[in-house]
């Protein structure tokens, strides 16, 4: 099997041997809902320089933060579409490794197409196509938000289209929230479009066209969150209350509420976090009052709404009479969103102890350290440990992704057991404290290697997964694939990623197994953030994100005593 994975690989010189079986395998073939399963959510920090007077209509701190986000967009969507977006690239030392940018391709014009058994994705001219889609109530409209040579139209010019959005919405109530149908498994919303198709012919065509060349979609709702678990319930799915306002095939959907919270949704399936991450990081370090600044000297004349068109209004008709199955569909599709939703839990540790500055104080990487505290909280929640990933990106690699790192080790095993189920009590003892401190040492430095090799194609599971493509029909699989302790350590009980930036308040993905919890983080500089997700059933994330500050706090005081900590040189 590996001599065939050898031959693939030259075979393919012009990809990676692993690209096709990742996108399908990974993802396309996968039927489950995408909401939950596949997407993951950004939320932003606050806009301060939103203007806001008490006048204003109950929409506008959310359309503003909409119209600046959708300026910036424009401006990020035009380097990547030109070619003049610079080259990424990581490490601190010259010469600096280049990313692969095939990603980008994904991230405007695109939209993830429902089929039985294996889905498409379609990507549309960028220079064809000037418009992007608002959401608003279950509503879907195109509106124009670029110039003829794809720079963003004015401000101003954008905020009146998404006001005539909201204006439109209270005309258009009596509608199928076809929306949800994008919540679906994926075989049932391949069915819905069908369904859709039939009863709308050419008119329906052009609609789903329209909707799906859409550069991004903006989602303005009608809540008006405060509190970061507020946010993330609303950002990750919807909620049941705004879970019809999205289309979650689109590979970018932008919420915003009432009160100008924002946040964004990324469908996952040709493209992973760091990608999005630099368009997140145009849209956030421009503010509402520099897009404000950008526009007063524009000169353009595109200030016509007649471009804000309700997508699917000339279908209404087709998709409530006659023989459509479109409305019992929807509350099919609506019931089956319902359930997923509230079988799941969300709870938000936004740790203020300490962060970044601390941990390489004490000498440890902030990463690792976070990992192994991760670790002792799920040893106690669960009593034992358990397959833990950590997402490591391959974007070194042509048309690379990511590689697991397997955070359990016999060095983090041995610390997590030496630090027992509960508190010990014993962090006077000197001789423990030593010994606990060594171990942490340990475990955060063959962490530290792992996740290096990892990175540098080193990493076990993805040449696993390739050997397992190649077994041939009617071949005897090797026994190593079915051995228990194989299939125990590729089930992924705690998936965990990590995303540190100063403009996010949050983030956050579901888990992986039924059985399992996610875990999204970021380390600050005097902070940490925890997002974890599991079944309601199991009753774990709120337990975990109290054992979580647990472990954080012991292991502080651990190395506040012990004096001998050597000087950090990360």
């Amino acid at each position: 099997l590996h001599r065939r994975l050898i031959h693939r690989k030259e075979e393919m010189d012009k990809s990676s041997w692993l690209q096709l079986w990742w996108n399908t395998a990974g993802y396309l073939q996968v039927r489950d809902p995408v909401v939950v399963n596949v997407s993951y959510f950004f939320h932003f920090k606050d806009d301060g320089t939103i203007p806001f007077n008490g006048d204003d209509n109950d929409w506008s701190l959310g359309v503003k933060r909409a119209s600046s986000i959708l300026h910036s967009a424009a401006e990020f969507r035009k380097s990547i579409c030109t070619g003049s977006y610079p080259q990424v690239t990581i490490g601190r030392k010259e010469p600096k490794t280049p990313l692969c940018s095939v990603a980008y391709k994904y991230m405007f014009n695109a939209c993830r197409i429902p089929r039985r058994g294996q889905d498409t994705y379609r990507i549309y001219d960028p220079s064809q196509f000037k418009h992007c889609i608002v959401a608003c109530k279950g509503n879907f409209f195109t509106v124009d938000f670029l110039d003829d040579n794809g720079n963003p139209l004015p401000l101003h010019v954008i905020e009146a289209k998404l006001d005539r959005c909201v204006e439109l919405t209270d005309k258009h109530q009596d509608h199928p929230m076809i929306g949800w149908f994008t919540s679906c498994d994926r075989d049932s919303w391949a069915d819905s479009r069908e369904e859709l198709l039939r009863v709308g012919g050419d008119k329906m065509e052009k609609a789903l066209g329209k909707l799906e060349s859409g550069a991004l979609m903006i989602c303005l709702d009608d809540e008006e969150p405060v509190s970061r678990k507020q946010c993330a319930d609303i950002f990750w799915t919807g909620s049941l209350s705004s879970g019809h306002n999205r289309w979650f095939d689109k590979s970018i959907q932008i919420m915003c509420s009432r009160n100008g919270k924002a946040g964004l949704v990324g469908e996952h399936s040709m493209m992973d976090g760091m990608p999005m991450i630099d368009f997140a990081n145009h849209v956030t370090k421009n503010s509402y009052s520099d897009a404000a600044m950008k526009s007063i000297k524009k000169d353009n004349d595109r200030n016509s709404l007649d471009d804000v068109e309700n997508i699917f209004e000339s279908c209404i008709d087709n998709m409530k009479y006659g023989d459509s199955q479109v409305d019992s569909m929807v509350n099919k599709a609506k019931e089956d969103f319902t359930a997923l939703i509230t079988d799941h839990s969300l709870d938000v540790q936004s740790f203020q102890g300490y962060g970044s500055n601390y941990i390489k104080k004490v000498g440890y990487s902030p990463d690792a350290y976070v990992q192994i505290a991760m670790q002792l909280a799920v040893y106690r929640l669960l009593q034992k440990q358990v397959g833990t990933y950590e997402a490591t990106q391959m974007r070194p690699y042509l048309h690379g992704r990511t590689e697991t790192t397997r955070t359990i080790s016999p060095a983090s095993a041995a610390f997590v057991k030496r630090m027992g189920l509960r508190p010990l009590g014993d962090l006077n003892d000197k001789e423990a404290r030593v010994e606990k401190i060594s171990l942490l040492r340990d475990a955060v430095q063959s962490h530290i290697q792992y996740i290096g090799n990892a990175g540098k194609g080193k990493g076990v599971d993805r040449h696993f997964f390739g050997m397992a493509m190649l077994v041939g029909d009617g071949e005897e699989t090797p026994k190593l694939f079915s051995h228990p302790l194989y299939l125990r350590a590729k089930t992924w009980r705690v998936s965990t990623s990590h995303l540190t930036h100063p403009n996010f308040d949050n983030w956050g993905f579901g888990e992986v197994v039924p059985d399992g919890v996610g875990i999204a983080y970021g380390v600050k500089s005097d902070s940490c953030i925890f997002n974890i997700t599991a079944r309601r059933e199991h009753d774990w994330t709120g337990r975990l994100s109290h054992l979580l500050e647990e472990a954080l706090l012991e292991m502080k005081l651990l190395n506040d005593m012990e004096t001998q900590s050597p000087a950090s040189r990360l």
